[in-house]
């Protein structure tokens, strides 16, 4: 990066060296305002309700790895045997996904949160 270049917020615009470092904080708290004051903890739905969270969770961590995995991959990092190995963990991650999703009557549509200023999920 030149020094004509600075870095870009998640909305485009150019921050500063001060700015980059508050930026996950400012993310955080958009996606903190973006959130519902109350939690609906009907006792009926508590156990759907945090399968959905703990499912996004790992619906966002799922969607870094893979990320990850393609960019090693086209930077030429991975021997072709770790290459079948990530995308057979991938596979059974994403089946088991699946099955947890069906299990909790979730679809893709209920993992898809906003994020605030990073955006939705999918």
């Amino acid at each position: 990066m030149t020094t004509e270049e600075k870095p870009q917020s998640a909305g485009g615009e150019k921050v500063g060296a001060q700015g980059a470092d508050e930026l996950p904080q400012a993310a955080l708290e958009a996606l903190a305002r973006s959130l519902p004051d109350r939690i609906d903890a009907d006792p009926e739905h508590v156990e759907q309700g945090l399968a959905r969270l703990v499912l996004t969770v790992i619906e966002l961590l799922r969607e870094v790895l893979e990320h990850q995995a393609i960019r090693r991959m086209d930077g030429g990092t991975l021997s072709p045997e770790e290459i079948e190995r990530l995308g057979l963990a991938l596979l059974k991650l994403n089946k088991r996904m699946d099955e947890l999703k069906s299990t909790f009557g979730l679809s893709d549509d209920d993992l898809n949160i906003d994020l605030g200023p990073l955006g939705r999920l999918r």
